[in-house]
């Protein structure tokens, strides 16, 4: 995803780190073994695991904080040196959580007090890659993530002109480029890449499912599915039930889509009745259309308006910004940022030095000293993405008080969610309240806006289900290592209705050509974050006592919204997700249908567009 926040919790430890979303660690601690793990010699208690888990506590948080600052420091001074650093941190906090994580297994047929068990379970699935018990087993597994993540990063593809293109420079040509077979040769040229990972993952995939059955789970699919207060099966379930809520939008989306992409490119090339050629739609994924927003867009659409031009007009600088962003926040009520956030932060690129730009909040002790780091762009796009990263601080203070072990969302969904859920308060009822347009434009605009925005958030939600549909059935032993690009492509035809433009090769390995595969970064925490965000804004936009269509509504200056936003946010994980999402949107059951009313204007105009067509794929 885009947007990524940075954040220090011992729920996240090994998870971020693998997944590059944070590194947290310190010199290796033997304590844990010398003293306070309880051995097997006697019956375990209660008052056991008391003791072992605050001696995780006391060990976590100096984890956290010296972890943390190597991290920032090498992604804001990258030298040999500070990724040295960052390395080793890194390293030695995978050690500590997995041994927290295997300690904590010895308490699972003890009986515990319910905030016991809690802890216990988050310290048990705070790992992604559960390394088995045996060392040169676990020493394997370690090199092969080390092996793939270097074999993606270095990845590159020698076009036929003799062009040499790293994945950033093949994925901006595709957003713009309009030319089939140009877009075709850098779709099947990424993926020439992804063949040589396969046999790394295929025993990793044994490796790690090893792991998992030590701590007590059938394979690696089913712990994943366990992190979310509800039987493993039962989550399953419960994707496929929004999924079907939001397929009608998104079937009508795909039905216009492919008809314009028809009269851009002909019928020949882009069939009226079947799935749509996945390099066609302006992403090397398919994963997300809005770079092909101009070969789509309703005529007259132009909102009359562009916020980048408005904050050149208006003298913003990156400060201010920034400060625009942080006044949406104590608008709500919530208490401003930290004089240390303004000293600390990275708000530009340095002109001396190599930095990481990609934009990141962050909170290096679990308390105040929250921060972003973002090369700013004094556009439009950076402005609401400013938003969405002080959505993540703003989340991260509101825990604050809570045990490490709750520092963190009620699911993994709900960082994005909520930093998304700011986002898209950011509409032009708001931009005119804080002077950065004179004038709303009529309703009549707002097809255009809604077509960016779904091409974007709607088409994602179809690929946001599938990579870990994928991915569970190849830990569950469902499908073999020889079928995993043929189901990798029923699964896409089947929720995207996208199709491989091009014969796959049997030994292809197509899903290895997404970073989050041979990452082993969990998906589905984007597809709820994509769920979640719309039902937020909807329940707080009825808080807020806005009588607007939805999409028109902006939560900005409403201290009522802002109360039961912060109520859930302080929360934490501290309780079953089910609790935190029932405080704002006052169900414990997650509800897609805040998309279809978001989309209501778009989704009528887009039926009558569709009157003549052949749909579905």
């Amino acid at each position: 995803m885009k947007n990524t926040f940075k954040i220090t919790t011992l729920a996240s430890l090994v998870a971020l780190a693998l997944s590059g979303c944070g590194q947290e660690a310190a010199t290796k601690n033997t304590s844990m073994s010398d003293k306070s793990i309880p051995t097997q010699e006697k019956a375990l208690t209660s008052q056991d695991a008391e003791t072992f888990l605050k001696e995780v506590e006391k060990e976590t948080n100096q984890l956290n904080q010296i972890g943390a600052r190597a991290e920032w420091i090498y992604q804001n001074f990258i030298t040999d040196d500070t990724a040295s650093l960052a390395s080793e941190a890194n390293q030695n906090s995978t050690v500590a959580a997995v041994e927290f994580a295997v300690e904590a297994a010895k308490f699972d047929d003890v009986e515990v007090t319910a905030d016991q068990r809690r802890k216990l379970n988050i310290l048990k699935q705070s790992i992604v890659i559960p390394a088995p018990q045996d060392t040169e087993k676990a020493a394997e597994l370690a090199k092969l993530g080390a092996e793939m993540g270097a074999m993606y990063g270095k990845g590159t593809y020698t076009t036929q002109a003799g062009e040499k293109l790293s994945l950033v420079a093949m994925s901006s040509k595709m957003s713009t480029s309009r030319d089939y077979d140009e877009l075709l040769e850098l779709w099947q040229g990424w993926r020439d890449v992804s063949p040589a990972i396969k046999p790394l993952y295929e025993r990793q995939v044994v490796l790690a499912n090893e792991g998992a059955s030590n701590l007590g789970y059938e394979d690696l699919g089913q712990m994943w599915r366990s992190n979310y207060d509800m039987p493993a099966d039962e989550f399953a379930k419960e994707l496929d039930r929004l999924w079907g809520q939001v397929k009608p939008l998104y079937d009508d989306l795909h039905c216009y889509v492919r008809a314009e992409l028809g009269e851009h490119y002909g019928a020949e090339k882009v069939p009226q009745d079947g799935p749509i050629p996945a390099h066609l739609l302006g992403n090397m994924w398919a994963q997300q259309w809005g770079n092909i927003y101009d070969l789509v867009a309703p005529d007259n659409a132009d909102p009359g308006y562009d916020v980048t031009k408005q904050l050149e007009v208006h003298n913003y600088d990156e400060i201010q910004m920034v400060k625009g962003a942080e006044k949406f926040f104590t608008s709500l009520g919530f208490e401003a940022l930290p004089e240390t956030f303004w000293q600390r932060s990275l708000f530009t690129k340095p002109e001396d030095r190599d930095v990481m730009c990609h934009a990141s909040a962050w909170s290096l002790d679990s308390q105040d000293d929250i921060r972003i780091k973002m090369c700013i762009q004094k556009t439009g796009e950076e402005f609401s993405t400013i938003h969405h990263e002080l959505g993540h601080n703003f989340y991260q203070r509101a825990y604050k008080a809570q045990p490490v072990f709750y520092q963190n969302s009620a699911n993994d969904g709900f960082h994005e969610a909520i930093g998304d859920t700011i986002a898209l308060s950011v509409t032009p009822k708001y931009l005119k309240e804080i002077g950065l347009i004179d004038e709303i434009p009529d309703e009549s605009k707002d097809i255009g806006l809604l077509m960016k925005m779904a091409l974007d958030k709607v088409a994602f939600i179809p690929f946001g289900l599938l990579v870990d549909q994928w991915r569970w059935k190849v830990f569950s032993g469902e499908v073999a290592p020889e079928d995993y690009n043929k189901v990798w492509w029923e699964l896409r035809e089947k929720y995207q209705g996208v199709a491989a433009p091009i014969d796959r090769a049997t030994d292809a390995f197509d899903p290895g050509a997404k970073y989050h595969v041979p990452a082993n970064t969990p998906y589905s925490r984007y597809f709820l974050a994509h769920i979640q965000q719309f039902e937020f804004h909807r329940a707080l936009c009825e808080i807020s006592g806005n009588t607007d269509p939805i999409h028109r509504c902006s939560i900005y200056n409403n201290k009522d919204a802002g109360a039961k936003l912060n109520e859930m946010l302080e929360m934490g994980s501290s309780q079953p997700w089910q609790q935190a999402y029932k405080v704002v949107t006052g169900s414990e059951q997650m509800d897609a249908t805040a998309i279809i009313d978001y989309f209501a204007p778009l989704h009528s105009w887009l039926k009558e567009k569709n009157k003549n067509r052949q749909c579905g794929f």
